[in-house]
């Protein structure tokens, strides 16, 4: 398979080397507390799943769907957007349904790159950013993850560089993984920029929905005035509502851009079961108490991880939104990295974590910690951090110096 041009453009799965060491330690029966894969863990909303239902088995609901979604369910993603962002959006032109915002991506990336064309992505990023783009063909050129100025100069300094010039930028707020949050000015000077070098924004706004401070919600690029001239923005279902699999999200935004994924989805796929289409729907239409259930639950876990780690010897940063924490690699344990680091925290605390590098070189010297367990398994994550911690002193000298070493 390596023989083959796209698989070639890809590096090696970091992850999957975790995800082997996982699997090995629960066939040996090791009880392995799971914060790696950002994999909800809360049920779909009842009337979510009761819309399902009542809707499967019905005439017609059986047969293809449109592959950018039924009417019904753009209709209610243009009206979330004007409730949620006060944006207006028309749902013939301006709303794709997607599989997943990964999909969008994906499909995004094949429907507007050229062999050669360059995408400026974030670094540390969720690998579909940059690797959606490699696989069309395209050269990615990194930029910080932080939204402040340091961001501007290196995407301006990218763009100088470039040849040929860039034709979009991603960004990614809240962020995964860094849970970083981006302000509307930030989003203002991003419009001026796009606008500047006359390059597109795609931006993944998955994590809308699961932030921490009632007076800040995260806003959506798409307020900013004129946006929607450069933008497309992508959301999905999967966390707002605990509909990872249920694999529904959206493009919305500029109407060239929505007009080419459409076209590309038209010969790639069809839309998700109508039944689906339709308790999404219902779940967009409907209300918003489960979402505040949730935040409430993440919320919970968050405060619970950020004590009882610090308690056993780990300090981590509490994230405002997302429903993940970055992590620094404890300092004993730096010159290991975070894959040899994120293994030994398998093999020594039956705790699974994702290694920072796996989202672009800038995430070495972290890990990813996602809150989809309970509080009591995140308190017994902290235990078994404890007592690794405790001995690693006295009893891991030798691995971890042999591990620094290979």
């Amino acid at each position: 398979m390596s023989d083959f041009y796209r698989v070639r453009r890809l590096p090696p799965y970091v992850f999957e080397q975790v995800n082997r060491l996982k699997a090995k330690a629960r066939a040996a029966g090791a009880d392995i507390i799971d914060l790696g894969m950002g994999n909800p863990d809360l049920p779909t909303p009842r009337h979510v799943v009761e819309k399902l239902v009542e809707t499967a088995g019905k005439p017609r609901t059986d047969r293809y769907s449109a592959s950018k979604g039924i009417a019904g369910l753009r209709r209610a993603q243009a009206a979330y957007y004007e409730r949620r962002f006060g944006v207006k959006l028309d749902s013939e032109t301006q709303v794709v349904a997607t599989l997943g915002s990964k999909e969008g991506f994906a499909n995004m990336a094949q429907a507007i790159t050229a062999p050669g064309d360059v995408i400026l992505a974030p670094n540390p990023s969720y690998p579909i950013h940059a690797f959606g783009f490699l696989m069309a063909g395209g050269v990615i050129r990194s930029v910080p993850i932080e939204p402040n100025e340091e961001f501007f100069r290196a995407a301006e300094r990218a763009v100088q560089h470039s040849i040929p010039k860039p034709i979009a930028i991603v960004v990614c707020y809240p962020a995964n993984p860094s849970a970083t949050v981006a302000s509307l000015d930030f989003y203002r000077d991003l419009v001026l920029f796009a606008k500047k070098h006359d390059i597109y924004i795609l931006s993944d706004l998955a994590y809308a929905e699961v932030y921490f401070d009632d007076n800040n919600p995260p806003p959506s690029v798409l307020q900013v005035p004129g946006a929607m001239d450069v933008c497309v923005e992508f959301t999905s279902m999967s966390k707002t509502y605990s509909m990872a699999g249920w694999r529904i999200g959206f493009a919305v935004g500029n109407e060239r851009l929505l007009a080419a994924l459409a076209r590309v989805k038209s010969y790639l796929d069809y839309g998700a079961y109508t039944p689906i289409q339709v308790a999404a729907a219902a779940a967009l239409n409907g209300s918003d108490d489960c979402i505040k259930e949730m935040r409430a639950i993440y919320k919970k876990r968050r405060d619970v991880m950020v004590e009882s780690f610090a308690a056993a010897g780990w300090k981590i940063p509490a994230p405002s939104a997302s429903m993940f924490a970055w992590a620094p690699v404890p300092e004993r344990f730096s010159r290991l990295g975070s894959l040899e680091f994120s293994k030994l925290l398998i093999e020594k605390a039956d705790v699974a974590v994702a290694p920072g590098v796996g989202f672009g070189e800038h995430g070495e010297g972290f890990v990813r910690l996602a809150l989809v367990e309970n509080e009591q398994r995140i308190r017994q994550a902290a235990r078994g951090l404890r007592r690794f911690f405790e001995g690693a002193d006295d009893t891991l000298d030798n691995v971890i110096d042999a591990r620094a070493r290979a």
